[in-house]
């Protein structure tokens, strides 16, 4: 049982913020491109990618796998966006991260 994980809503929404985010990050400072931003955009992009692994797949079970792994990243996702909002940074301010998390 085959889906299209382009119809799938979870999908379509974590595809735009991992776009978002993506984009937004460029303007991070230089010294972030392998500390926060790189964890924050393998974590960002994983959320889609996993909803897409785990439509391919035959059996109930096995997209429920990838499902849940979609859901730690996106938990890991939202923590990155905490942090980087917690720790005063101005790159919150820029990237308008507190609207995004209400």
């Amino acid at each position: 049982m085959s889906r299209d994980f382009k119809n799938i809503k979870a999908w379509q929404y974590a595809d735009d913020l991992a776009v978002s985010v993506y984009s937004k990050t460029k303007s991070f400072p230089r010294e972030e491109l392998y500390g926060i931003t790189s964890q924050l955009r393998r974590a960002v992009v994983s959320v889609p990618t996993n909803i897409a692994e785990g439509a391919s797949r035959e059996h109930k079970r096995e997209y429920l796998h990838f499902l849940y792994i979609a859901r730690g990243s996106i938990a890991e996702t939202e923590y990155l966006l905490y942090y980087i909002c917690h720790d005063g940074s101005d790159i919150c301010k820029t990237m308008n991260i507190k609207n995004w998390m209400s």
